[in-house]
Parts: structure tokens; sequence; C-alpha cells
């Protein structure tokens, strides 16, 4: 080995960075360039340790400047030991997450190479097809067993690794594509001596910097290496053991970088078990939903914004289909507002809006009135009726009159319904189009009945017969041969069906009846004028009104 030359002068400029002047403007670089800038031209980087596209985005966020997609925490992710049972491929296809996932560069944990010089070849080429911006190989055999399981595992021979590491050289993609030489001297018992010789045949075999692992509870023997080291080339660590030193000891010794090896994979773990655990004693989602990230960080994370750009950018210029909720009253199931009683973990108003979601209308109003302070359902655009108490459905309605264009689907706020009602609803033909449960029948002094549907014939019996009945009347006294069903409160209305839908709610207002007015006679007035077709299905759908309609309700879902 060679004598070891003298440490820097400088304990922040480093005898292998780059000579780029202060004065030049940054320029767009690369992943590889960014990763080699963080190992060479940084008195102290750090990588953090992600295992999928959602954790690298997380480290991307808390501002750390290159990831470290650990081969320990990939495999636990999919279930499996650390001891290559994922294949090179299933790791490529994980680290092809991460880099589509973030703008930073990521050193992937190679483990051994997967094999012989030929097997790193191929992974390095691969690797830099697909972003990934350097590659880590350690001095063990194949297939690997982690550091922290056993004593005095066995290392590949000095030359025949130091093959490994040209093979790597030779076949990057890019010039400034990272290979860091991982020795396991320490780790293994084999002494310092012999970590830095084999750290010096691995320097002049081409690697781009040096790391140098071991398991003991201080940095006594990182730090010796370190300073025989002599700054020769950058020097990872990994600190898992000695935690406890400070950082500031590392920059001392001017160590390149620091990696964070496997703490998102365990924090996550301690969570999961945490709320996995009060969820099963519970049997309720009370305890946690304050805890845990919403849904709607999920969407962030995931840069669900940017595709609403993209569809408005590339999809045809569509209109939108709207809902808009009724949910102004209290109804019989206590003191909160009736639409957000919770069902099974989530309010009321909270499963009609995803199920809109699944149906594709995402831009959702909601009418307020009792206890609107407790109604803010994350998205949706918020309406207020004051006036709850002494005025009917129409009047809320009203309230959101300049919502009123386009196609329109209106709902009460207090049903649920399956998904297949409203994608059936949404795809029926017509205009106006009223969705009627042919199975309700109720008598004349249930509270209900209000909502009974007259047709213009029964519902067809025969499945090939596609023409759906027209509308004549809605109220508590249809019997006989047209009594078609219930109208369960929710009704899709087109561009033209709007423009209908407000020219009825205008003449409403000027005979005084906008206040008193509730939705079967606003509905029974269109169908005087235009056509209201009927979309009839059977069952699958509740009115929650009071508490038996909760309790019936937690056991809908």
């Amino acid at each position: 080995m060679k004598n070891l030359p003298s440490p820097a002068a400088s304990l922040d400029v480093q005898p292998w960075a780059s000579t780029r002047r202060a004065d030049q403007p940054p320029q767009a670089e690369s992943g590889f360039l960014r990763l080699r800038r963080a190992l060479t031209e940084t008195p102290l980087s750090f990588l953090m340790e992600a295992h999928n596209g959602l954790s690298a985005k997380i480290a991307e966020e808390a501002g750390f400047e290159a990831l470290w997609a650990s081969g320990l925490t990939i495999s636990a992710s999919l279930g499996l030991r650390d001891s290559n049972e994922a294949s090179w491929t299933q790791v490529l296809d994980v680290l092809e997450y991460m880099t589509d996932a973030v703008s930073i560069p990521v050193l992937v944990d190679g483990d051994t190479g997967y094999g012989n010089f030929n097997s790193v070849r191929r992974l390095v080429r691969k690797l830099g097809e697909r972003g990934v911006a350097g590659v880590c190989i350690e001095d063990k055999l194949f297939p690997k067993t982690n550091s922290f399981i056993g004593e005095g595992q066995p290392l590949a021979d000095v030359d025949e690794f130091c093959g490994r590491i040209r093979a790597a050289k030779d076949s990057q993609v890019d010039d400034a594509f990272t290979v860091v030489a991982r020795t396991e001297a320490l780790i293994s018992g084999r002494g310092m001596a012999e970590a830095l010789t084999r750290a010096e045949a691995y320097h002049q075999a081409g690697a781009d910097a040096i790391l140098i692992h071991s398991k003991q509870s201080t940095a006594a023997e990182i730090l010796e290496f370190t300073e025989r080291w002599a700054r020769r080339s950058p020097i990872v660590i990994v600190p898992t053991m000695y935690y406890a030193t400070p950082t500031e000891s590392y920059r001392r010794a001017g160590v390149a970088a620091v990696i964070w090896a496997n703490h998102l994979l365990r924090s996550s773990i301690s969570a999961m078990r945490v709320t996995a655990a009060r969820i099963r004693e519970d049997e309720s989602l009370i305890e946690v939903e304050g805890r845990i990230a919403s849904v709607k960080d999920i969407f962030r994370l995931t840069a669900n914004d940017e595709l609403e750009d993209a569809e408005r950018r590339y999809l045809p210029a569509t209109a939108q289909t709207r809902a808009i909720i009724l949910a102004a009253s209290q109804g019989d199931v206590g003191e909160q507002p009736k639409c957000m009683v919770d069902i099974r973990g989530r309010s009321l108003i909270r499963r009609q809006i995803e199920s809109f979601a699944a149906s594709g209308v995402r831009q959702v109003s909601v009418v307020r009135g009792y206890g609107k302070a407790a109604v803010a359902p994350v998205g949706a655009e918020l309406f207020d009726n004051d006036r709850f108490a002494d005025t009917g459905e129409v009047y809320s309605l009203a309230a959101a009159y300049s919502r009123l264009q386009g196609e329109v689907v209106v709902a009460y706020g207090d049903i649920l319904f399956r998904n297949y009602i409203l994608s059936g609803l949404l795809a029926a033909p017509g205009d106006v189009v009223i969705a009627v449960d042919s199975l309700a029948r109720f008598d004349a002094g249930d509270g209900r009945a209000r909502d009974l549907v007259a047709g213009d014939r029964p519902p067809a019996a025969d499945y090939l017969d596609e023409t759906p009945p027209d509308l004549v009347r809605i109220g508590p006294d249809v019997a006989g041969e047209r009594l078609a069903g219930q109208w369960i409160g929710l009704a899709r209305f087109s561009a033209q069906g709007a423009e209908w839908l407000r020219e009825e709610l205008d003449r409403l207002r000027t005979e005084d009846l906008l206040e008193t007015a509730d939705m079967p006679l606003l509905l029974t007035r269109l169908a005087a004028r235009h056509p209201v077709k009927l979309h009839v299905f059977s069952g699958h759908w509740l009115d929650v009104n009071t508490v038996p309609d909760l309790a019936e309700a937690r056991n809908f879902t």
C-alpha cells in the first residue's frame, strides 16, 4: 500500500473537490452530477434511506439532498430477508418508482453486485438507464448476509473485488455515475490494517468513494480510519450502531457523507403497529383518524393536482358534472347535523362525496344549515341556508343557484347508495332523470311516503324495453298501477335540464313559494312542463333520518 498523504490543510476543502468557481452560475445538473457534487463539494452530506416511491418523496420533502436505496429496507418492504432474496431486477423496479417520484439523486445499496464482474456490468448499465445516480457494492460473497448478523463473515478476494469495481466504472452510462466501494473488513473482524489496505486497493481500482462500515457502539474505529485515510477520496459512513456520536465529529474528520440507513422503514413499522392495535381494540377509527396522515396528504404526495392539470391540457374539453348536496336539516339522529353522523369511521357526507368521486363527479357543493360549523368536508364548496328551520329543501337548493350550470346531480344529504345507482343515473337518457326504487312501498302515515312516484306507465317488466317511464308527479297519495316506487333523493340534470331547473326556481320565487316548496313539488312542476325520466332500480340504498336508520346504515357498508 502506498504511503498515506498528509491531511488536507482545510477541513472544508477536500483534495478531490471540484475546481468549479463559486461565481459561476448554477446550471441544471443531472442526478449523476448532483450526487457526485454531494460527495465532493459539501463538507458533510446526508443521505436518507428510502424503500419505495412514497418514502423517497417524504425524504425529499424533509430536505435531504440525496437518497440511500437500502437493500435491507427494500427487501423488508417486500416481506423478504436481506439475503438477496429479492432479485436485482425486482430491486430495479422499486428504484424506477423512486427515481420517478423525486428530483434528488439516488445512491443504491447494490449489495455484492449480485454476483461477479459480469453481473455488476449489467446492473450498472441498467441503473444508469433508469437515472439511478450511483451504486455501492460491498466486498462480501454472493448471496450476501446482513452485516449485523453473526461474526467473522467471509470477504471477497481483493483482486476479484477490484475487478468488480473496474467493471462497474467501465459500464457506467454517464461519466458522473458514482461507484462507492464498501469494505466490511472492520465488520468481519479483520482489523484496521486490512481495512486500510482494502480501501486503498479499491481506490486505485477506480472507486469514487469508500464506505467504511462498523458495528461498534462508538465511532472510535471509524474516526481512526478517517484519520489514517487522510482524505484521499470521499469517505461515506453508516452510523446505525454508533448513533450517539456527535455529527460535528464527522465534519472534523473529513467524512463526505452520512447515510441514515433504515430509519424511515423502522419508524413506519412502529407507527403501523400502534395504529393497527388501536383499530383492532376499538373496532373504530375514532381514536386514530386525527393522528394519522390524511387522505388529502396522500393525494398531495402522489401529485394528484398534476394529473388534473394534465387532464385539462391533454383531454378534450368537456363539461364537468358537479353535485349539489342538500344537507341543511338536523334529522332525528342526535345533536349533530345528520350528514355528519359516523358511519363506521367516516361521516355520511364524506361517504357521499367518495361515491360521487368514484363516478367521476369531483366538483361538489354542500348546502349547510343546522350546525353548519361542523359541516366542512374537505374539497367541497360550501353554501349556507341560515333559515333552515323555517324553509324547505328548495330554498336550500336556491342557495346554490349559481352552481346550476352544465350537468348537475342534486342529492339529499342523508342518503347512502351503492355506486352503481349513481353510475346508472349518470348514464341514463334524458335531460332530467330521477332515481326511483321500485321496491319502496309506504303507508300514507309514513313521512317518507311524500316521495312516492307516479309514472306515465309502470316500469317495464321486459328487460329489452329500454324506454324509461316519464314522471307524472311525486306525493304521498300515489297508488295503483302508476306507482313506480320511491324517489330516493337523487336527480340528474343535463345542461338543458339545469336551465329548466333555474327557470322553475325563478317561478317559485315569483309565486312566493320558494321558502316552503319541497323537492317533490319542484320535480312535479318540472314534469308538467318538460320530460322527467325515471331511472328505476331495486334496493341498495338507505335514507338515514332516525337512530334506527343509523344502526341500519352501519351494517350497510
